[in-house]
């Protein structure tokens, strides 16, 4: 295992092919600075896009749990999953809310918990790490050496 700080940055994101269809996840953390601390991917099966958002940011909360982060912030570009977490848009969809819902229990496992929405070109990182994911259905984690994988 890495060594993290207790508090870094996580980049996430969530794609589908066809929406629904296969899906995968991406996650990066960053420690404070900017610097590459791992990527990893999740071959997630069949999904939506808004699923698979909401399981990349389920998948990085549970990376950040295993490696004792304490004061994760969190970066998406889905709007529609920060709004809804921040409780600015409701959540209607059942299947939604049951993801949202283990957001929630898992907020709890940190001493301070933050989502923001950013554009799309600022997560590039976690882009292709989810779409890394669907191109053999696999999954892969990658520490900042590139020891295990392309790394950047």
């Amino acid at each position: 295992m890495i060594d993290i700080p207790s508090e870094i940055q996580i980049f996430t994101d969530g794609c589908a092919k066809g929406n629904p269809g296969p899906a995968g996840a991406g996650i990066a953390l960053l420690d404070m600075d900017g610097g590459l601390l791992e990527e990893d991917c999740q071959a997630l099966g069949h999904a939506t896009n808004n699923e698979a958002e909401y399981r990349a940011l389920i998948f990085a909360m549970e990376r950040c749990i295993e490696y004792g982060v304490r004061r994760p912030h969190f970066f998406t570009d889905s709007e529609l999953m920060e709004r809804q977490l921040n409780g600015i848009y409701k959540i209607k969809n059942e299947r939604i809310g049951r993801l949202a819902a283990r957001v929630n229990e898992l907020r709890g496992e940190f001493d301070s918990f933050d989502i923001r929405h950013i554009r799309r070109e600022k997560n590039k990182r976690a882009d292709r790490m989810a779409n890394e994911a669907l191109i053999d259905g696999r999954d892969g984690a990658y520490d900042n050496a590139g020891a295990n994988g392309p790394g950047q």
